[in-house]
């Protein structure tokens, strides 16, 4: 408990003498200029010694008149008495500098003039010359095919190459769908995933996403579609809780809530929109980092150089892959991938699986048999397939028209 203490105020400068009283700590008598004040409880004999302890306490002259009464032995001894110091005026201060302060003084003040001119003499920086590309539409309209001295991205370190394409290899597996899920779906089929699929390729062209945001909703819907059950009536509701939660974790600007309202329109409300992003995140449990067919492809184009017109190709083929959940759900984003470079080399520059891809992803070409031809004749049949959202999408320059390209006759490297 805090203790409020009284003080006179002409004594505030002096230091009080505290006694112990009861066992707490308390301030002693206060004295004035007159003399010593009698406390209470204390006599006369008692005043009296205080008076004399005082007295042999400071210094006593002859003509004192209790010089004669200090007790024996108790010499009076010469102290100084109190000295009042008065401030004298700055100038005098001044005057009493020594000559060597003052010789400091103004060679300090000849180095800051030397400091100050050459700061007026200095030229300003440069501004960089660093060209920066205007056939943007938005911050979003990015492309890894458009900017062939893009950066290094985190995973695309030469540093870490190996140990980063080990690691996500690993996770690949942990984030992979379960393949035969859409079986055990009562009301939803295949052909209503691709439509969902084909619809988010043009919401993706509409607010001009990054293509890895694509692939990571449909990873989504598939990682979601194993574990739940969905009626039709909500299957485009879990197509936009994903496209928004791949839109907030690739995306320097997602789009706002009310734009994916927007895009269904109306069919859903954004309390609806929010509430299943939640279960997604519930569902995933939180895990959104999944490897991704275009995250190993840039991985592989570091590794073997790629003119931009086969990387475009090469991603055109791996969209097609997310159009069918059937066959494709059975490989891992790394066999697509390695695929789809195969099918994009061969057609383009009569060659198949280099050794340097092979050396590093430890994929033989025969172990990618399989899915080359799974995707080989997704290739073909692409003109006529029910959904050509993709296939619009690569006609255009920004992707050199890859998906005008006529497909090989033929894979006689597997024949």
């Amino acid at each position: 408990m805090s203790q409020y203490v009284l003080r006179d105020e002409n004594q505030e400068n002096v230091q009080p003498r505290k006694h112990n009283v009861g066992g707490r700590t308390v301030l002693g008598v206060l004295h004035d200029n007159r003399g010593p004040r009698t406390a209470h409880g204390r006599g006369a004999k008692q005043q009296q010694q205080q008076v004399s302890a005082l007295a042999s306490s400071s210094h006593l002259g002859i003509n004192d008149e209790n010089y004669g009464n200090l007790p024996a032995g108790k010499a009076a001894t010469k102290q100084p008495t109190f000295t009042i110091h008065v401030d004298e005026p700055d100038c005098v201060n001044f005057r009493k500098q020594p000559l060597i302060k003052k010789t400091l003084q103004d060679e300090h003040l000849k180095q800051l003039n030397k400091v100050v001119i050459s700061l007026g003499q200095r030229k300003p920086l440069e501004p960089l010359e660093i060209p920066i590309p205007t056939s943007y539409d938005s911050p979003m309209d990015m492309s890894i095919v458009e900017d062939e001295d893009k950066p290094l991205s985190s995973n695309e370190v030469p540093d870490y190459a190996e140990e980063i394409h080990t690691y996500i290899r690993e996770m690949e597996v942990k984030c992979k769908p379960k393949a035969g899920y859409m079986q055990k779906q009562p009301d939803i089929t295949n052909n209503m995933r691709a439509i969902l699929v084909d619809w988010l390729v043009e919401v993706g062209e509409e607010y001009k996403l990054q293509n890895e945001t694509l692939y990571l909703a449909v990873n989504y819907i598939d990682r979601f579609l194993s574990s739940m059950s969905v009626l039709r009536g909500k299957l485009q509701l879990v197509g936009t809780a994903a496209m928004l939660l791949a839109s907030k974790f690739e995306e320097i600007y997602p789009p706002e809530v009310a734009e994916f309202v927007y895009i269904t329109d109306d069919t859903y409300n954004k309390k609806q929109v929010l509430k299943m992003e939640h279960l997604v995140l519930k569902v995933l449990s939180f895990d959104l980092a999944a490897p991704t067919i275009l995250q190993y492809l840039n991985q592989y184009f570091r590794i073997h150089p790629a003119t931009p017109k086969m990387e475009c190709l090469c991603l055109y083929l791996g969209e097609l892959s997310l159009i069918d959940s059937d066959p494709f759900l059975r490989y891992l984003p790394s066999v697509v991938a390695a695929s789809a470079f195969i099918i994009a080399n061969y057609t383009l520059n009569d060659e198949t699986w280099p050794d340097s891809l092979a050396q590093f992803t430890r994929y033989s070409l025969d172990s990618l048999r399989l899915c080359v031809i799974d995707l080989y004749h997704t290739f073909l049949s692409a003109s006529t397939h029910q959904q050509q959202a993709v296939r619009e999408k690569y006609k255009t320059a920004k992707y050199h028209a890859v998906s005008t390209i006529d497909p090989p006759e033929s894979l006689s490297i597997f024949l």
